[in-house]
């Protein structure tokens, strides 16, 4: 992928000029994007980057705090080659891996039982009641579990929190109380992208971090990406995986053009389909399925996003033919993602529906 700006021609820059208010544009956007971060409107906002039509629109980043899986690394001068974390968003790409090791015949298909793929655990794999979690319960989050993750990640009753201290993170999943039938209600659970994340490990032979690099970074032509290990020692599936802005609008540009990259098929296109198909529907009106929020119209949805604390997104957005990647280092802020938000739809929507 090129990270080139459009070039325009101009006779079409005059007329532009003539008709369009004066944020239209990459360079307005980013002139804008300049000029709130100065003012103080966007405190915490590290990068944003966007592409349009597959092309190069417009790219900011700013100086600020930031942590590396809640190290703080001080004051960071972010730019094109800074890793930044992903946090949650690094679930969608456990399921976009896992849709590429499922088309190899690595994993269990996706109506197969969750507790059968852990015989270590037969007292609950002996259970009626968790027999009927599936693979695809756990890839939607509507595995049934008690499970709470709307505590602050400060707070060690946070259900991933002790997730990580526990000694065994995969039996601390699967053995948390039944409470609704499964397939029946969503509730977010990191547990539910660290039992995948283990299928992909048991099915491939491959640690996380080596499989997605051989199936995910190489093809797309990713070199510095990492991911965090847990306290186990093993990638954090749920929340580890740092990246560049770069890199990340290059994944999004691949989801974007149906699972291809230059021509080769990276992701299966049907797995693509599956994922954005609305599905199952959260608390806040949005939609999601196999670790991919969705938006709450269009079938299919008009937009798909992997969403991360602190503000983090990725926003594939198929009516707009936009791809945007924003990193913000607020952290376990409840109200981070007004920022993004506002990103998004006060600044990047006007900006390139105008161009």
């Amino acid at each position: 992928m090129k990270f080139t700006r459009l070039c325009r021609r101009a006779v079409c820059a005059m007329i532009l000029c003539a008709t369009l208010p004066a944020w239209a544009g990459g360079d307005q956007l980013e002139a804008r994007l300049n000029a709130a971060f100065a003012k103080g409107e966007l405190k915490g906002l590290h990068a944003v980057l966007v592409l349009k039509d597959g092309q190069h629109f417009g790219e900011v980043y700013f100086d600020g705090h930031d942590e590396a899986w809640g190290t703080s690394l001080g004051m960071v001068q972010h730019g094109p080659d800074t890793l930044h974390d992903l946090r949650s968003i690094s679930k969608s790409v456990v399921g976009l891996l896992y849709g590429i090791a499922l088309s190899e015949g690595k994993v269990p298909p996706l109506d197969a039982s969750l507790v059968a793929q852990f015989p270590q655990y037969p007292d609950l794999a002996q259970d009626p009641a968790r027999q009927a979690m599936t693979v695809q319960h756990a890839l939607n989050m509507t595995m049934g579990t008690a499970w709470n993750e709307d505590l602050p990640y400060t707070n060690p009753r946070n259900s991933e929190i002790a997730m990580e201290r526990s000694p065994d993170r995969f039996r601390y999943v699967l053995e948390q109380p039944m409470v609704q039938e499964p397939g029946t209600n969503w509730v977010y659970n990191g547990g539910a992208t660290a039992v995948i994340g283990h299928l992909i490990e048991q099915g491939t032979g491959q640690r996380l971090e080596a499989y997605a690099q051989a199936k995910l970074a190489d093809p797309l032509g990713i070199t510095s990406a990492t991911w965090t290990n847990g306290f186990d020692g093993r990638a954090a599936a749920a929340s580890g995986l740092r990246s560049t802005a770069r890199d990340l609008a290059r994944l999004g540009q691949m989801v974007m053009d149906g699972g291809t990259e230059q021509g080769r098929q990276v992701v299966p296109a049907d797995w693509l389909e599956l994922t954005f198909s609305p599905t199952t529907q959260t608390r806040s009106g949005l939609r999601y399925g196999n670790f991919w929020w969705q938006a709450p119209g269009g079938n299919p949805p008009r937009w798909v996003a992997g969403f991360g604390n602190g503000g983090q997104r990725l926003v594939v957005n198929r009516e707009l033919g936009v791809v945007l990647v924003v990193f913000t280092g607020n952290y376990n802020q409840p109200d981070a993602w007004r920022m993004s938000l506002r990103v998004m739809t006060d600044f990047v929507i006007p900006a390139v529906t105008a161009d």
